[in-house]
């Protein structure tokens, strides 16, 4: 495997670097993160540049993540990725594709790995004011070089890093690092925090457009397309970082929901419920979290308990109702007519 990545570093990542240099430059703040306690890694990203989360953030399960910016060059993500996934270290990643890219001077990326180990890279001719901070960084940085010159400097930490160029001032970066050290709570909590102290300093100059946050969990379930905690992308919106804020709250509730029925398959009633009634109290007026709640009462007999949830929902929408007698043909309701009516006549008011 690290014979096959050497391979790809030295022969084909110089030919993808060569590619036309873009002519606008994606520049953002964000920031890669690392939970010690649950081993979750995460990124989180702010730019006025549409649909920000199509390039900038890249992570994958029990390997790391990667947030590449400034005239992004993508493939740092997948690239970045692969040598984690075969052993390298994060900052040992990022500096073997820096040094095979004639052009990195014009890069902003960072790298964090399943220890913590992270490293952040500002190129020496971002658009500024540009820079980084690596959590607990003991040192003033390396340079990196690139085509022969001095490319930039890469900072090395433990946890976390943060950076930004294109800013209103060199405020953002100690800003954001600020913001994620002083927040309690879980690692989405903590990058929205950091996001949110950059923009309260000025954030991009040029305004805001597009946001996204992606974390995965600490360990591969083999299945790479469903390892997400969350998932989320802003691509156009004049307050990006507050419908992030509420997609993230709409996210946590519905990992309750799969909780839930994942409780359900095994039979823990007690665990459903609890997880059912989390995801309640994060959004109480979703119909369809309310809905499939009431649906799992029915099916662990507690029919009357029911009756209360499937009237909220039904007032909210009376297709609810109508999709109600659709559901024993697939299993998920007992084929009991006289079950379904009363289940039905809630949207009555009845019994």
């Amino acid at each position: 495997m690290l014979r096959r990545i050497a391979f790809i570093i030295f022969f084909f990542v110089p030919a993808l670097f060569a590619q036309e240099k873009p002519l606008r430059p994606v520049h953002t703040f964000s920031i890669v993160a690392f939970d010690p306690a649950t081993g979750e890694l995460g990124v989180a990203v702010q730019s006025h540049w549409f649909a920000v989360g199509s390039g900038v953030p890249w992570a994958e399960a029990g390997v790391g993540a990667v947030a590449t910016q400034s005239f992004l060059d993508p493939s740092y993500g997948p690239l970045g990725l692969d040598l984690m996934r075969s052993g390298k270290s994060a900052p040992d990643a990022l500096r073997g594709l820096l040094q095979a890219d004639e052009s990195c001077n014009i890069r902003q990326v960072a790298m964090i790995d399943t220890q913590g180990r992270v490293a952040t890279f500002t190129g020496a001719k971002d658009i500024q004011p540009a820079g980084g901070i690596a959590g607990d960084s003991t040192g003033e940085g390396a340079t990196i070089q690139c085509g022969g010159q001095s490319g930039g400097t890469v900072r090395v930490g433990k946890n976390y890093a943060v950076q930004a160029n294109l800013m209103s001032s060199d405020k953002i970066w100690p800003a954001m690092s600020k913001g994620f050290e002083s927040t309690q709570g879980d690692l989405a909590g903590k990058m929205l925090a950091a996001l949110d102290a950059a923009q309260a300093v000025g954030g991009d100059i040029r305004g805001r457009q597009s946001a996204a946050l992606i974390i995965v969990p600490a360990k591969s379930s083999g299945r790479p397309w469903s390892d997400y905690l969350f998932n989320l992308r802003v691509d156009d919106s004049p307050e990006p970082l507050k419908e992030l804020r509420r997609l993230v709250t709409l996210q946590r509730a519905y990992n309750h929901m799969n909780a839930g029925d994942k409780a359900v398959e095994l039979h823990d009633n007690q665990a459903a419920l609890r997880e059912y009634g989390a995801a309640e109290h994060l959004v109480p007026d979703s119909a369809e979290m309310i809905y499939w709640h009431a649906i799992a009462l029915v099916n662990m007999g507690k029919l009357e308990e029911s009756f209360p949830l499937f009237k909220k929902v039904f007032a909210m929408d009376r297709n609810w109702a109508d999709l109600t007698g659709r559901l024993p043909k697939s299993g998920l309701l007992p084929d009991d007519p006289q079950l379904i009516k009363r289940i039905v006549s809630q949207a009555q008011g009845g019994q």
